[in-house]
């Protein structure tokens, strides 16, 4: 047996990705100074990797190159290499991805950028196959063509590289926006959405087809906002199609990232705590707007997945799962027909689950089947000869026992680092769960992972943004204090535990300071105390993630309703007004601006709950009428009567319960109805003029 080769520089990280490198016989150097000192010092220019532990093709490309003993040579001869996680230096990928897709006009993982040894990037691209392919030149010729260029043509070079940088400091430069913030804004974003819209499969556009989870909360609040039946329509049939499809998982629960064609059917493998956090939510939404059983089963479902697999002991939710095991994409997912007789046993049993997962319809994965439901479960109940009631019990016992021998395959690698920013999605899924479905794990999950951050992800008051077997690293960025800031207000809302909307705001104060420029009027993604790079970035567009602008935005103005801190609400607006054009022009890329904007229109629903001390239980019905209602532009306060720290939140202070009952108080506007101790009469006051 061939002994293992010596471990290179990545050995000492901490991120999965890196150390899924850290035997490559690359001489890979994590993204820092000393790397970039010794191109300078021996005159090479540097190879930058950017990639993440889920990616399929960034395993390839580890694969047929990275692990590839001349490749690794040249590399080693003619670079400096550098090897980047992009979920712990989204500073990094950001610029980059903007640099190679300037260059060549798209942009995507792994991604492979030159640069000087200031960091300048000078050519660049995705990935490169290891001999010549479709197309694409062969990695080792591009390596040398790079080389040659840079000692051979240093002039051409270096211009080229100071136009590129020239163009993108001028790209992030947005012009003041020309539009008011109106609901007209709303409405045209809206009819660019219906005009994309995929009538037979639902979601935007065709193969590949994303989620995209903002922009559905977008168009749900379009109908909350004005009774427009098409767009609840495009919601319902976007979740309906989703959740039957094989981008969701439909033993174990929970999203994949993407489907590679227009029917949802076949997906890109990994599962990534991002998606799954807003997909979450959004079906928690859409439930609670149309009383759809289906889209509660799936949100629970998700979150119950999340518990399972993705959260670690000590509070932490964890970054992704990979798409591939055993070498092979999807092969944990998918099924052939002996394997499910073999398992279940009885022919009967066997017959219904393969009617209704689509598996007679024959393989659709590489000679194997992604279990999705093609047809409507009434008329497989009717094909079958049986109840919908009895093919429900049926799927949900074959379910169990085929998620069970599942668990027996290797499972998917697992990138367990923990990021602030995506925690801090999770977070605000699992408390506004508890909230609205009385679930006391997921509220005992949310209390954890809040713990978690503020205890183990901040350092001298300052978040950081990834953590790994004890080890929190790197100064966080406005994403992570947005994100994070968010999901506690929504934790407070859970429990009104006044500690965690006290840490939200001393976050939001910690913000302005650090991301926010006073004199550009804009949000950076790069704290002032943090690494100077060739570009400060700033990305204003929600992608699979949203950005942090838009989240601090949203984060702020919900803020500011529960403390009156007018200095929250000037910077959220000051954020928010250039975006108004793009916003109508580009609807589908700034979903999560759409829904801050909605909730600045309002009318905001500002709830106070109060309670005589030791009779919170008493005031559940309350509660729960505030909870059990599609209300996104809604905060809602509370506390026992006479608590300390009540007075000085403008919902509570002065306020009493009537008659020793727990009270509600509902105001909009600056407008006040009565005080009311029941149920119904809370409810109507809810829904008064919405």
């Amino acid at each position: 047996m061939s002994s293992p080769r010596p471990a290179n520089r990545l050995a000492s990280e901490t991120s999965p990705y890196l150390l899924q490198h850290a035997r490559n016989p690359v001489d890979w150097y994590p993204w820092g100074e000393e790397a970039f000192a010794r191109a300078r010092r021996e005159d090479k220019p540097v190879l930058l990797s950017v990639g993440y532990s889920a990616c399929h093709w960034c395993h390839v490309m580890e694969r047929e190159s990275f692990e590839n003993d001349g490749i690794a040579d040249l590399m080693n001869r003619l670079f400096v290499s550098i090897k980047v996680d992009r979920e712990e230096r989204p500073d990094v990928d950001q610029i980059y991805m903007q640099a190679v897709q300037s260059m060549t006009g798209r942009g995507g993982w792994p991604m492979t950028v030159f640069l000087t040894p200031e960091g300048v990037p000078f050519y660049g691209g995705t990935y490169f196959p290891p001999v010549d392919r479709h197309g694409m030149p062969a990695f080792p010729r591009v390596l040398q063509s790079i080389s040659e260029a840079y000692h051979g043509r240093r002039g051409e070079v270096l211009e080229a590289g100071r136009q590129l940088l020239e163009s993108m400091r001028q790209s992030e430069r947005l012009r003041q926006a020309e539009s008011p913030l109106g609901p007209e804004v709303l409405t045209r974003a809206y009819l660019g959405i219906a005009a994309e819209f995929d009538e037979r499969d639902g979601g935007l556009g065709q193969a590949p087809k994303f989620p995209q989870p903002m922009t559905w909360e977008a168009v749900l609040r379009v109908w909350r906002r004005t009774g427009d039946a098409r767009a609840l329509e495009m919601v319902r049939h976007t979740l309906t199609r989703m959740a039957r499809g094989g981008i969701y998982d439909q033993l174990g629960g929970g999203f994949h990232r993407y489907s590679v064609d227009g029917q949802w059917l076949v997906p890109h493998f990994e599962k990534m705590l991002y998606d799954n956090a807003q997909l979450a939510s959004l079906y928690l939404h859409g439930w609670l707007a149309t009383g759809e059983p289906l889209y509660r089963r799936i949100a629970e479902e998700t979150l119950d997945y999340v518990l399972r697999e993705m959260t670690h002991p000590d509070g932490g939710f964890f970054s992704a799962q990979d798409a591939d095991s055993e070498g092979v994409e999807g092969k944990f997912f998918v099924w052939s027909p002996e394997e499910i007789r073999a398992v279940l046993g009885e022919p009967e049993l066997a017959r219904a689950v393969l009617a209704f997962w689509g598996v007679d319809d024959g393989p659709n994965f590489e000679r194997h089947s992604i279990l999705f439901v093609p047809r409507d479960p009434v008329q497989v109940a009717e094909t079958l000869g049986t109840s919908v009631e009895e093919l429900a019990l049926a799927v949900g016992r074959a379910r169990r026992l085929l998620h069970a021998a599942r668990e027996e395959r290797v499972h998917p690698g697992l990138d367990d680092k923990v990021l602030a920013s995506w925690n801090g999605l999770m977070l605000a899924a699992f408390a506004e769960a508890a909230a609205v479905l009385g679930r006391a794990d997921y509220l005992a999950a949310a209390v954890r992972n809040a713990e978690f951050l503020t205890r183990s992800m901040v350092r001298d008051g300052r978040l950081l943004r990834s953590w790994k077997d004890g080890q929190a690293r790197i100064t966080g960025y406005l994403e992570d204090y947005a994100m994070v800031g968010a999901g506690l207000i929504a934790l407070y809302e859970a429990t009104f535990d006044r500690r965690w909307l006290d840490e939200s705001r001393r976050l939001a104060g910690e913000a302005r300071r650090l991301f926010w420029s006073a004199e550009r009027e804009t949000f950076f993604d790069t704290g002032d105390d943090q690494e100077s790079l060739v570009v400060r970035p700033r990305n204003i567009f929600d992608n699979a993630v949203p950005s942090g602008t838009s989240v601090a935005i949203d984060w702020l103005l919900r803020l500011t309703v529960l403390t009156a801190d007018a200095a929250d609400e000037e910077v959220a607006l000051a954020a928010l007004r250039p975006m108004a054009d793009v916003m109508q022009r580009y609807p589908s890329g700034f979903g999560r601006y759409l829904s801050a904007l909605d909730f600045h229109l309002g009318p905001v629903a500002e709830v106070a709950l109060l309670w005589r001390p030791g009779q919170e239980p008493a005031a559940a019905p309350l509660r729960e009428t505030v909870f059990r209602r599609y209300q996104p532009n809604r905060v809602v306060a509370g506390a026992a009567e006479g608590a300390p720290g009540a007075a000085d939140l403008p919902l509570l202070a002065g306020r009493g319960t009537v008659g020793g009952r727990p009270t509600a108080y509902v105001c909009r506007h600056y407008v006040c109805q009565l005080p009311v101790t029941e149920a119904e009469a809370l409810a109507r006051q809810l829904d008064d003029g919405v």
